[in-house]
């Protein structure tokens, strides 16, 4: 396949030097210093853990031409780069399938009105990573945290889909298929924006939120808030195991964070990202900020993350625990698990 990956920045990299690495014919769109990288060291690529590291050759362009030709184009840029992108692609009538990986909270139209609904496929990218001058550190996400997933706007499991995945995975990178697709970016930054701003709010380390109970209960309560609004607007939790970020306990899932945040690949996967990308953060919290409004129910906790995205916003004191814990989900947990328990016993008994 003829694929051209628009963006070199990590995850365009990343997956080109893959996908290239698996026979597929490649191009990649990158500019300036980036391009000048690439032409004269190649795609230099260390996977973490191990930092194995690995050059890939693959062909450059600097702009996507009108006349130019490609199977598959495959765009990875930050959701604030997006309108710069559209007039270029839409401009390109010779490549009749677009893969957006991007975050994408406002819906498909921005992308349908400039090139329609046919060429159009949506997915988001599963791995993360930071660039050191030309080399690329990545990590690919885990398959029960988030694989690349993809999907057609229709929700059909078409043939082209099929395709790419098969593509995708041949090239060593794990992918799911989702038929809502507009779903599922929703829900993503509905996490993925509280997050970012709990990060901004330990002063971009995500071992310091880690230690910060404060930056903990908000980010949890910003992320059940948003898959409320997104409920009262109709949109479903997608995938399912999202569905336990809502309903587990906040003193439960105060735990869990606390340690899961303060491994390396947490600082990697996410803080990297949210402190290379603020100005996207900040577009991905206006844009759910609408939805938001919509919905027109309280969101306070989303209120005061969003005001960390202001680098000028002073940072909570490191490991802050003013805020209570809120305990009913967690004694409702208990008595659910009891009750399951007892009643565990009374068969066995019975069996007996």
């Amino acid at each position: 396949m003829k694929i051209l990956v628009f963006g070199a920045g990590v995850l365009g990299s990343v997956y080109a030097a893959r996908l290239a690495e698996a026979g597929e014919d490649v191009t990649i769109l990158a500019r300036g210093e980036r391009l000048a990288q690439i032409e004269q060291h190649g795609i230099v690529l260390a996977r973490i853990p191990g930092n194995k590291i690995s050059v890939t050759r693959v062909k450059t362009c600097s702009q996507l031409n009108p006349e130019d030709a490609y199977d598959l184009i495959i765009v990875l840029v930050r959701r604030n780069q997006l309108e710069e992108v559209l007039p270029h692609l839409a401009a390109n009538q010779n490549s009749p399938h677009i893969l957006f990986m991007t975050n994408n909270v406002s819906g498909p139209d921005v992308l349908t009105s400039s090139l329609g609904k046919e060429r159009v496929l949506l997915g988001f990218a599963g791995a993360g990573g930071t660039r050191g001058k030309f080399i690329v550190r990545y990590h690919t996400t885990c398959s029960w945290l988030q694989v690349t997933t993809i999907g057609e706007l229709n929700g059909k499991n078409t043939l082209r889909l099929r395709k790419i995945a098969d593509m995708l995975r041949r090239a060593g990178l794990p992918v799911a298929t989702c038929s809502n697709m507009d779903a599922w970016l929703k829900v993503h930054a509905a996490l993925v924006s509280p997050v970012a701003n709990a990060i901004y709010l330990a002063n971009g380390s995500t071992l310091r939120l880690s230690r910060t109970r404060d930056g903990l209960v908000l980010l949890i309560r910003a992320v059940k808030e948003g898959f409320r609004v997104l409920r009262r607007l109709g949109y479903p939790l997608v995938p399912l195991r999202l569905w336990l970020l809502a309903l587990l306990p906040e003193p439960l899932l105060v735990f869990l964070l606390k340690y899961g945040l303060a491994i390396h690949k947490a600082e990697l996967l996410l803080a990297s990202h949210a402190n290379a990308a603020r100005d996207e953060m900040g577009l991905l919290a206006e844009e759910f900020h609408q939805l938001c409004l919509k919905a027109a129910i309280p969101t306070p906790a989303i209120d005061e993350l969003c005001t960390y995205i202001d680098p000028a916003s002073p940072v909570v004191t490191d490991r802050s625990a003013t805020i209570p814990l809120r305990w009913r989900g967690a004694i409702i947990l208990g008595l659910t698990a009891l009750s399951g328990i007892t009643g565990l016993v009374l068969l066995l008994r019975k069996k007996r």
